[in-house]
């Protein structure tokens, strides 16, 4: 069995401001390539969700198996990246100009029937896709739809036309997740 140099494993092997200053790239590269980027595969979670996710599995792999040689190190890492994703999910909350740089608009894909070729393209969305995200709502054609919508977290909204196939009206809207 190895000796555990326990003084080493608390120590700082990296300076503390650099590692805040590598976390603080890092995060904000990810989080406006995710933003502006990949939208659409984010599923269910939001943006700064996975983000964090992501990286503090990475930060924290890098903490425990002595890539960095120091807990220390991967601690302030993570606090790092989680402190930027608070102060991120507070601003935006507080203040209307920053959710709309943090926060995306839901994309219009589909409007009173009508493809919005634009958007799609885009959005890298195939008419093919787009037809598989319209059956998950039951929607066989283009008409029946009012309004879909790509949502920030990567869903798809649809709202049907008032006279639905058949005369019935449309049940509230449904949101496929992944989609």
């Amino acid at each position: 069995m190895p000796d555990i140099d326990w003084s080493e494993m608390f120590y700082f092997t990296v300076s503390p401001f650099e590692l805040i200053i590598r976390g603080t790239a890092i995060y904000l590269f990810l989080f406006c390539l995710f933003r502006f980027v990949v939208r659409r595969d984010t599923g269910t979670l939001s943006v700064s969700d996975m983000l964090v996710l992501v990286i503090i599995a990475d930060a924290a792999q890098n903490g425990m198996a002595g890539e960095y040689k120091s807990v220390s190190d991967g601690c302030v890492l993570i606090g790092t990246i989680i402190g930027w994703n608070t102060l991120l999910n507070y601003l935006s909350f507080r203040f209307k100009p920053m959710r709309k740089i943090v926060l995306p608009h839901p994309v219009c894909i589909v409007r009173d029937g009508v493809k919005q070729r634009d958007k799609l393209r885009r959005e890298l969305i195939t008419d093919e896709e787009l037809h598989q995200m319209l059956r998950h709502h039951e929607v066989e054609d283009l008409a029946q739809v009012r309004r879909a919508y790509l949502e920030p977290d990567g869903e798809i909204t649809v709202l049907k036309n008032e006279k639905a196939k058949g005369g019935a009206s449309t049940l509230p809207e449904h949101r496929v997740p992944g989609a």
